[in-house]
């Protein structure tokens, strides 16, 4: 009975080594907080306050820690500057007041301790070596040779000292700087670097896959899509099958015109920023004839618009212009190149 017993168990202790792993043991996904981070360090990059408000309260909802946040920021004005890394931590600073006082506890997290290592530059080359796998030159080649101070500030600032804080390991603060880049326009090089040094701290291909559905969310299609073609990913259609396009003809009453022109750029330029499936708000009047209103507008598809329609900032416009529109007529516009309609407003940047 005993050798039975004995047999019946090693039977099922060799099945469970050789049984395949489910969907979900094989399947490469980002975290709560992974996913977090990198909503929040895209709308840092960008400059979506608003959206990167969204961003910081989820994160610290999902479990994300204040000194993680803290050093995501910090950590972000490497690649998209001093300015948006200050207007992220102003934002950040505000959500926990606001937390705050409503009873909400954010915990520390673990101490954010200064760097006092005499050599920072060596620590630096030697934390990007093992970011890279490859052997760094000091100075760096090309652009260290040409202006040593920057190659100074690279290895001392980012990598000697940002890098040596414990609070986020390497993993993390790749997927930080990935999400910064691949958000932002004309940094692809610095992208595919990257993307590089995120596969030698164990990003996969399946992870910057599913980061590409966040960039595209917070920040554009097209942006994900340069991430997309840099892992050599299929990528996202740029235009919805069912995409709305519409022209709206108002004519105003005269005398509330001006207070009608404010309110009007005040919601199209809310929705531009919030709404990721809001594609363009055009407002335009007639030169001879200023009471009448014309508005090209864009939308993803027809659930964006839908959405649109039930946004505080829309609900609000509607409101407050009930008086002063006269005349309404919407019209729905069919695109005849929907291809070239991407740089139809590109030279205006």
């Amino acid at each position: 009975m005993k050798l039975i017993s004995y047999k019946v168990g090693l039977l099922l202790v060799l099945s469970s080594l050789i049984i395949p792993k489910t969907k979900a043991q094989v399947m490469d996904i980002l975290t709560k907080q992974e996913k977090s981070i990198a909503g929040i360090s895209a709308t840092t990059a960008t400059g979506k306050l608003d959206l990167l408000k969204i961003q910081l309260i989820e994160g610290l909802d999902n479990g994300l820690t204040v000194n993680e946040i803290k050093e995501t920021l910090t950590q972000l004005y490497a690649y998209c500057g001093f300015p948006r890394s200050l207007n992220a931590i102003n934002t950040f600073s505000a959500v926990l007041a606001d937390r705050k006082a409503k009873n909400i506890i954010d915990p520390e997290g673990e101490k954010i301790i200064q760097n006092t290592i005499e050599d920072k530059y060596e620590q630096g080359r030697k934390t990007l070596e093992q970011l890279t796998k490859t052997q760094q030159a000091k100075p760096a080649p090309g652009f260290g040779e040409f202006a040593p101070r920057i190659d100074a500030f690279l290895k001392e600032h980012l990598f000697g000292d940002i890098f040596a804080s414990k609070v986020l390991d390497f993993r993390k603060r790749e997927l930080i700087t990935i999400s910064a880049l691949a958000a932002m326009d004309g940094v692809e090089s610095q992208l595919k670097s990257h993307i590089s040094m995120g596969r030698n701290t164990g990003i996969t291909d399946a992870e910057l896959k599913e980061l590409s559905i966040i960039i595209r969310k917070t920040v554009s299609t097209t942006q994900a899509n340069t991430l997309l073609k840099n892992i050599d990913q299929p990528l996202f259609a740029v235009f919805s099958p069912d995409m709305m396009v519409g022209v709206s003809e108002m004519e105003i009453v005269p005398e509330h015109l001006e207070e009608y022109k404010t309110i009007l750029k005040e919601e199209a330029a809310a929705s531009i920023a919030k709404e990721q499936g809001v594609i363009a708000i055009f407002p335009m009047l007639q030169r001879q004839h200023p009471s009448q209103v014309r508005i090209v507008e864009i939308y993803a598809d027809k659930a964006a618009y839908e959405q649109h329609l039930q946004t505080p900032h829309f609900k609000e416009y509607k409101t407050s212009t009930l008086k002063m529109v006269k005349e309404l007529k919407l019209i729905d516009m069919e695109s005849l190149d929907q291809e070239t309609m991407r740089s139809i407003f590109g030279k205006l940047k």
